[in-house]
Parts: structure tokens; sequence; C-alpha cells
């Protein structure tokens, strides 16, 4: 199943990029995060895993790519309190170029036993409140 979001933010790219490919930032943006800290690696190299606490539980997640080129990154969530298996995520930066405005997407393919309820989650409650959070940043 895939979980799937995206959104036009007032701001170049370059400028979204720069913050996003930060993989241990993501409580300075992403509604119902309490805390996040790298426990291995460094957040800006493959191979980082985050911790993350929110108001649903905790979640450690592993970055996989981050590729400056196509202002891109791919992560996997090692354990998290929702029953999903297979968790992979992207997220993605690209130029508006009619108006050098910058267009954000983010999804995830995952498996779980009620596959629709679990994308309405992921899609409802983490990818679109995070891409508004977005908007307020820039």
């Amino acid at each position: 199943m895939t979980a799937y979001a995206s959104t036009v933010v007032d701001a170049s790219a370059d400028e979204v990029w720069n913050y996003l490919r930060d993989f241990g930032n993501v409580a300075e943006w992403l509604p119902g995060i309490t805390g996040c800290e790298i426990e291995e690696g460094t957040a800006s190299q493959p191979g980082a895993v985050r911790r993350i606490e929110s108001a649903g539980g905790l979640f450690r997640e592993r970055l996989l790519t981050l590729d400056d080129a196509s202002r891109s990154a791919t992560y996997e969530i090692l354990e998290c309190p929702l029953p999903v298996s297979g968790y992979r995520a992207v997220y993605r930066v690209s130029p508006v170029t009619d108006s050098g405005r910058a267009f954000v997407e983010w999804s995830a393919s995952f498996t779980a036993d009620d596959e629709a309820k679990m994308a309405a989650i992921f899609t409802r409650g983490v990818f679109e409140p995070g891409l508004a959070a977005l908007h307020k940043r820039f």
C-alpha cells in the first residue's frame, strides 16, 4: 500500500531542501513530535538512525539515501507502535520553474493488515500536517 501527499511551498527548492536534508530536525517542523535525536551516525549521512518521540509513541527510523542532486531522501521505520511492516518512505523537493517555488512530495510504501486505514493515518496524520507546517515555516 502507498500513502502520498504533496504541496507547493513559497520558497525555492534549494532553500526547502537545505532544511529538509537534516534527518535530525523533524521535531522542529513536524506536528506531534516532542523530541528527536540521532542515535547512530550523522544526520546528513545514509545509515543515520533517529529516535523520534511523539504523542503516538516511539519511532526509530534509518536514513537509507540522501541525494542532493535530486533533492530526495529515503528512510525506513525500524520500530514503531503502528501495525505496519516494510515501511519505506521518500520525500523529494523539486523546483516549480514558472514561479520559483518548491514542489514537495512525501510518500511511503508498507504492508499492514488494514492497509487503507494505515495509509489514511500516514497521509492525513503525518504527511499532510507536516507539509502544512512547512508552509508556515517558509
